[in-house]
């Protein structure tokens, strides 16, 4: 067996320089090194780079930040839903205190010859005073909840029997008689010539019994009907109504024509006519009324016309200071005295002051406008009074007046200058 011969090849180490596999071109042996070095036997990959920790805290403050966003943007929607939504509640807040001077004019009319007294326009005018009584949103109605001096009253509460329409047009009648009672009693007190004229009937309330009759003027008439004829005779005022119901009888039926409420009273094709049951007057049973209040529509008769601008303002209590006002702008001299001076209250003929409602609300007024002394009607319960004096704070005297005589006394302490004679 032979053997065949092999041919030995030495190895040996040929220095390669590395050529780049998409152009062909050489490389830098440099530029490998790195990682050829990398790449021998037994090496490892190097580890990714490890990235910060995010801390823990700010993650919990990221979210709560963002919770605290959501949160405020949903309070805000639902604050604006409220302030937008109105709900069956009436407010009786506090109002203004506003003077009375500059809402005064004298005029003479067309086809008279008398001049307006000389005029003494008061730079220290009395002030009256008013509520608020809107209706309220669902926002307001919050508020007016949390505000001690805010009254929050349901439909029945604030209105009664009654619509808001002829709340509001009885609220215009009775600031139209305030002011014209006040004109009546000023120009008496300083010795002019003053009468009042007496106007339509118009029904200003209904008085019910506790189980009024079919026929009743409880449920026959409506707040703001004008009764024209009585029993087929025409009764343009009251007087005349007051003499034809003499000698009628508890029970005794009568036809009354009416033009109902919105309609012209002169307006003879509105008339209707309706039978009613005369009811037992509540404070003498013996004797026999229709059931019903009249609205006050006398008019007072002047040798000069008197205007007292009182734009959307309804209600009676600001007799007292529209009195005082008239009788400040038509006598020389400062009658109210010292400080600011606001008044609240009605005006009979009799010079006699009434009480009024939301007395302390409008202390929280007077005490706002800067008023010092506040005359309110001394008819007013002693915890109305409490209240009001507590609302108004030590900055403001709450003098009660009966009387149209008291109230002047009360302006003479306060430094006021008295009235001259008539």
């Amino acid at each position: 067996m032979t053997q065949s011969a092999r041919t030995v090849v030495p190895l040996v180490d040929v220095a390669r320089t590395p050529c780049d596999p998409t152009t062909g071109d050489e490389t830098n042996s440099d530029e490998m090194t790195s990682s050829e070095e990398n790449m021998t036997e037994g090496s490892v990959p190097l580890p990714p780079p490890v990235l910060p920790a995010v801390d823990r805290g700010t993650k919990t403050r990221f979210a709560a930040a963002v919770s605290m966003i959501t949160v405020s943007w949903l309070v805000l929607a639902v604050v604006l839903v409220m302030a937008t939504v109105r709900v069956q509640r009436w407010e009786i807040a506090p109002g203004e205190a506003m003077a009375v001077s500059p809402r005064i004019s004298f005029e003479v009319p067309e086809g008279k010859e008398s001049n307006p007294p000389q005029r003494h326009p008061a730079e220290n005018s009395i002030r009256f005073v008013t509520a608020f009584g809107g209706q309220l949103s669902a926002l307001d109605a919050v508020l007016g909840w949390i505000d001690p001096h805010v009254q929050v009253d349901t439909y029945e509460e604030h209105f009664g029997e009654r619509t808001p329409a002829t709340s509001r047009r009885l609220g215009f009648q009775s600031m139209f008689g305030a002011k014209q009672v006040a004109e009546y009693v000023a120009m008496k007190r300083i010795g002019l010539d003053a009468r009042f004229t007496d106007g339509k009937i118009i029904v200003n309330e209904l008085v019910c019994a506790e189980e009024p009759a079919a026929e009743s003027a409880c449920r026959v008439l409506e707040v703001g009907d004008t009764i024209v004829r009585f029993d087929g005779a025409e009764v343009p005022t009251l007087a005349e109504l007051t003499a034809r119901m003499k000698d009628r009888a508890v029970g005794e039926e009568v036809e009354l024509t009416v033009v109902p409420h919105g309609k012209e009273p002169d307006d003879a094709s509105a008339r209707e006519e309706r039978r009613v049951v005369l009811m037992a007057n509540p404070d003498d049973p013996s004797r026999a009324i229709i059931g019903i209040i009249p609205a006050d529509t006398r008019t007072v008769q002047l040798p000069f016309d008197v205007a007292i601008s009182t734009a959307d303002i309804g209600g009676p209590s600001a007799g007292l200071a529209f009195t005082l006002g008239l009788l400040d702008d038509l006598t020389e001299g400062n009658l109210m005295g010292r400080g600011r001076v606001a008044a609240t209250g009605t005006m009979s003929p009799d010079e006699t002051v009434g009480a009024i409602g939301a007395l302390r609300q409008k202390a929280v007024a007077a005490r706002d406008a800067g008023v010092t002394l506040f005359l309110v009607p001394a008819g007013q319960s002693a915890e109305e009074l409490s209240a009001a004096r507590s609302a108004a704070g030590r900055g403001v005297t709450i003098v009660p007046v009966a009387t149209l005589q008291e109230a002047l006394k009360a302006l003479a302490a306060n430094g006021g200058d008295p009235l001259p004679r008539p």
